[in-house]
This record gives C-alpha cells, structure tokens and sequence, in this order.
C-alpha cells in the first residue's frame, strides 16, 4: 500500500464522513420539528416508544442525534427518563439501517438488475438529480433539502466506494493480516471499535468503515464481531458529552444508554463466546462482508432491545444509583431556560420556543387574574404570587429574546420566520401585562394599608372593568397559544369598550367628587389603577392586531384598522355596541 492508496483512504474516508452529515442534516431539515414532536407526545406507551425512537433514527440515520435529542428532551421536562428509556433502545435499533444502506457496496454479478443495484451505477444518477435540486431549489426549501439529502447518499456511497477500492490491495499485505489477526481477541477488538466510535462520534461511521476494510479480504468474523460489540459502546460519548452540565435527569438518560450497551454486550459477548466453546462457529473463520457486518450489527441490537426490555425500570433504577439525588441540587421553579441542544434543529428549537411563550402568555393572564383578586379583596399571598410571576416572566421576555436571536442566524422556514417575528413581538407585551398587575397590586396594598375604600357604585363600577379585563385577557391568550386569528378579530372590540368603560368611570368619579363623596387621595389611587388597566388592555390589542398583520403582508400593524372596509366597520361597531350592554356602568 503506496502513499497514493493512504491519501486515497483519507479522501475517501472524508467523503463518506461528509456524505452521512450531509444527508442526515437534509432528512432532519425535511422532518422540520414534526419528528421531535411525535417523539414529544407519543411516548406514555414504552413499546411504542421503542418503534418511534427505531422510526426516528432510521429517518435522521443518526442514534447519536436522536440520543442527544432525548437527553435535551429530559433536560427540558418535556419527558419523563422512563418514558425516554424505550426511544434510546429503539435508536439502537434504527441505527442499523445505515449498514444495511452501506452494504450494497458489496453487491456484485452480471445480470443487469444487480448491477443497477451497485452504487457505482446509481450514485451518479442521485447524484445528479441531487445537484439539479439543490441549485434550483434557492426558494424552495423542500426542494433544497432533497438535494441535500441525494447529494448526501451519493457522496456518502462514493466515499464508500472509494475507501473500499483504496484498501483492497492490503489484503496480500502481511503486516495488515497480522494486525487484524491481533484484534482477534476479543476485549482488545472490543476496546478499537469503542476508541474509534468515540472519536468520529458516530457508531454508523465507524460500522461503515469497517464495512469498508471487509474489501480486503483479510478481515473474518472473528475480529469483525467484538469491533461491532465495541462501536456500540463507542457511540454513547456523544450523549454523555451533551448530558455535561444538564439537569440530574439528562445525565441519567446518557447513562440508560450506556448501560443498555454495556450490559447488552456483556450478555452477548458471554453467551456467545460460552457457546463456541462447546459448538465453534465456523463462520468465525471466514471473510467478512458488508452484508454479513450489517446483519450482526442489527442481530446485536434487536436482541439486546428483546432481551432488556422486560427491565427497563431496573436500567432507571441504576441509572438513579449511578447519580443520586443531590442535596444541593434545589428544585426551583422559578427557573427559566430552553435547552441549547436543540438550536442544531431550529424547527423544534421554534417548536420549543412557541411552548414557552405560551407558558409565559398563561402566567401573564394568571398575574393579571390574581391582582384584580387582591384589588377586590385584599390578600397578601395574592400579592405575594404576583411579584414572583412577574419576575419569572421577566425571565421568560430574557430567554426567550436571547433563543430567538440564536435561532435567527440558522436557516429556517417562512412558517417559522413569522412565529419569530410574532413571539418577538409579543413577548414585551407579555411581559407589560405583568408589570401593570404589579402596579395593580400596588394601588391594592396601598387602599389596604391607608385604609381607604372605594364608594359602593365605584367598587361595583370597578368590578365590571375587571371583568372585562379578564375577558380581553383569556381571549388574547386563547387566540395566541391555539393559534386563532378568528378570536384574535374579537379582542380589538372589547378593547374599545374597556376605553370607554374608563372613560365613563373616570367622569362619575368626578361627579361623586363634586357632591362629596370621594376623596381627591382615592382619586389619585383610582387614576393609577384605570390607566394600568387600559394600558393591560393595549397590550392585548397589541398582541391580537400582531397576530392579524403578521400573516397579512397587505396591511402594517398601524394601518390594519384604518384600512377596514364599510362592511368591515360596521360588523365592528355592532360588536362594539353589544360589549357595551354585557359591561354596563351608568353616568
């Protein structure tokens, strides 16, 4: 083997490396968050969870990535580690299909239909088609990512190829047959394709390289067997190292995947060498080829998964001995974060981001819900529970402004662009609305402790603005988190009418004033309470209107309602009209 071969090798190697990158970024730009999200949702059943984390990896080609994606999962909340145990050991399983891919690089014969079969004969085409799709598709991301994704196979099996043909001279190479000879031994083939997996990070690589040295000829069962034991080992460093620094629970689902390999090989590798003891396989004494490495690397798996499934609690339970409990670990539910994991897929990284907002959308409504409690009867844990949501969702409008920012120098979608533009928007309304309740509960405490008190009339007035504004608050917050622009349409009306209900207290607070029966002190708490109220209520409209304009490229959030038509404006003043008499204050 010249100098030529070696670089050869090298080249090869970095195709194939580069291929499986290639493609399994487009598969997982294509999935576009919906494969994370059915792994989110469908997981209280752990056989089904086994069969989607088998179905996800196969899609992504990557164990690793679906891996990593659990432990951000965990890490988030988002599951529980039992329901993540059955998706690491159906990763396991999908994984192998990446072999199964690699090992029509073996296939040979004369008839036509085997040879269409052969890389070499219909890589070039993908490969084409591929390139086609990926130039022309600058508009059209759909169009892009299955070029990626043919491109990706393509270079992927020529890199393959390649590898193949470099090698293939080594099989009359003394020195290569006496070093494959070494690796014999069980535990020290075990600990090469372990060392190996660990370094490229990737078990599917690392099988396919091995793939490729089975060209040579020199390369029998015997050493193949405990390096495919070792790859599967090898390929948990990506979790543990994306478990470095997570919550207790993220490191004990990188741990479930450890363990299920460790001990799914140990199992293997005992029972199988007791066997040979007394049987001796014959086909250990033979070459190797790649279809023959591919069905132990998917006999291997399957078998572990059969085997450990029935003790899934116990690999938890280990997993929990392993990193107990810590005592200066505090739960604070105060804390705000989006897992980082998962800025590598901006669409679930989107994804993720819509559920916070959502989350803070909902705490706003309850600030608001909790401080016109305490207006209406003073209670000091109400008041309490208001200044800490508004300081945690101060945390949320920081996180979520600081993710998106991330996630806005990726390339992501027209869908996704406007769920950006419409959560960066909103966010600071959110987070107004809070600020009001505070200011809310501030007047409440001040009324308490001075030992003021509203006439009759103005706290019944008071009652019907505050219910108003509850409304306009649960309409926003319905129509933002189900993604409603009908009920968006209706917030702006009943904005309108808190305006006016305001104005129309503020002037029969000046009449009972005139006669006597209000305090100028009581005027100024009241004046404070009607303008945090009116301005929780532009928020809402904020929000609504944003809602509308973003998806409506024709109008600006200014000019929306000053572009209604005549039929348009008069739908509107009737709604208008009929809020009015569901909140009535007198003059």
């Amino acid at each position: 083997m010249d100098i030529f071969s070696v670089l050869n090798m090298i080249g090869g190697l970095s195709l194939f490396l580069y291929g499986m990158s290639v493609m399994g970024n487009g598969l997982s730009n294509m999935a576009g968050g919906k494969l994370e999200i059915i792994l989110e949702k469908l997981t209280t059943k752990r056989f089904f969870a086994v069969l989607l984390g088998a179905g996800v990896t196969a899609v992504i080609q990557s164990s690793s990535a679906t891996t990593v994606m659990v432990v951000g999962f965990v890490n988030s909340g988002i599951m529980k580690l039992s329901q993540a145990v059955g998706i690491i050991m159906g990763a396991n399983i999908g994984t192998t299909i990446t072999s199964w891919m690699l090992s029509l690089t073996g296939i040979e014969g004369s008839s036509l239909w085997l040879k269409l079969l052969e890389p070499s004969s219909f890589s070039p085409v993908l490969a084409a088609i591929g390139i086609i799709l990926f130039m022309t598709g600058k508009g059209d991301s759909k169009k892009k990512n299955i070029g990626g994704i043919l491109l990706g196979f393509a270079i992927l099996m020529f890199g393959m190829e390649t590898m193949s043909g470099a090698v293939s001279g080594l099989a009359d190479n003394p020195s290569f047959t006496k070093m494959m000879t070494a690796f014999h031994n069980p535990i020290l083939g075990m600990t090469v394709g372990a060392i190996l997996t660990a370094i490229i990070q990737s078990s599917s690589a690392s099988v396919g390289i091995l793939q490729a040295l089975c060209a040579t000829g020199a390369v029998h069962y015997s050493v193949a067997l405990p390096i495919i034991m070792g790859q599967n080992i090898g390929t948990c460093i990506t979790a543990i190292i994306s478990s470095i620094g997570a919550s207790k629970n993220a490191r004990r689902a990188a741990m479930v995947h450890l363990y299920f390999n460790l001990i799914g090989t140990c199992i293997f590798m005992t029972v199988f060498y007791i066997i040979n003891a007394f049987v001796e396989f014959a086909f250990l004494g033979n070459a190797a080829n790649a279809a023959g490495i591919a069905v132990i690397h998917s006999l291997f798996n399957i078998g572990a998964t059969i085997v450990l499934f029935p003790f899934s609690n116990y690999l938890v339970k280990l997993a929990e001995i392993t990193i107990p409990d810590g005592k200066s670990e505090e739960n604070n539910t105060d804390i705000v974060s989006i897992d980082e994991r998962f800025l590598g897929n901006p669409a679930f990284a989107m994804e993720l981001c819509r559920g916070k907002v959502k989350e803070m959308a909902e705490l706003s409504k309850k600030s608001i819900v909790l401080a016109l409690g305490a207006l209406n009867s003073f209670d000091a844990e109400k008041v309490k529970e208001v200044i800490r949501l508004e300081s945690v969702i101060d945390k949320y409008e920081d996180v979520l402004g600081s993710y998106l920012v991330k996630i806005s120098s990726e390339n992501i979608s027209t869908a996704d662009s406007q769920s950006m533009s419409l959560i960066l928007h909103s966010i600071s309304d959110f987070e107004r609305i809070s600020d009001h309740a505070m200011e809310i509960v501030n007047s409440a405490g001040e009324i308490h402790k001075k030992e003021l008190s509203f006439t009759k009339k103005a706290k019944k007035e008071i009652e019907t603005l505050s219910r108003a504004i509850n409304d306009i608050c649960s309409l926003t917050v319905d129509s933002f988190c189900e993604d409603n622009i009908e009920m968006a349409l209706h917030v702006e009306p009943l904005e309108e009418v808190i305006d006016t209900l305001a104005k129309n207290i503020k002037e029969n607070h000046i009449k009972r004033l005139k006669k006597g029966k209000c305090t100028i002190e009581m005027g100024f708490v009241l004046e404070d309470i009607l303008t945090g109220l009116e301005r929780v209520s532009d928020h809402c409209s904020n929000i609504a209107v944003e809602m509308i304009t973003i998806f409506d490229n024709d109008y600006s959030t200014h000019e929306y309602f000053k572009n209604f038509s005549n039929e348009e404006r008069e739908s509107f003043n009737k709604e208008f009209e009929k809020l009015l008499q569901r909140y009535p204050i007198g003059k």
